[in-house]
């Protein structure tokens, strides 16, 4: 059996408790999949963001700016 990355039982647990549909066998997967790239849309659209302002690195503000935005690409 491969490693998770994520505690799989827990996260299905979250899901059910927040949807009152029948979930498929891999769901948790798809689901975490689709967060891990939106982390990383978060933080490279921050990171140009604060390259733009001239920041040295990237900060809070910076991921607040194009919070957001990203949200919205990501909002099913």
């Amino acid at each position: 059996m491969a490693p998770t990355l994520y505690p799989r039982s827990t996260l299905k647990k979250i899901i059910k408790a927040h949807s009152n549909r029948p979930l498929s066998k891999n769901v948790d997967i798809l689901i975490y999949l689709h967060y891990a790239l939106f982390m990383q849309e978060l933080v490279n659209e921050a990171s140009i963001r604060s390259k733009q302002s001239g920041e040295r690195g990237v900060s809070a503000t910076s991921v607040r700016r194009v919070g957001e935005r990203t949200l919205r690409k990501y909002k099913g």
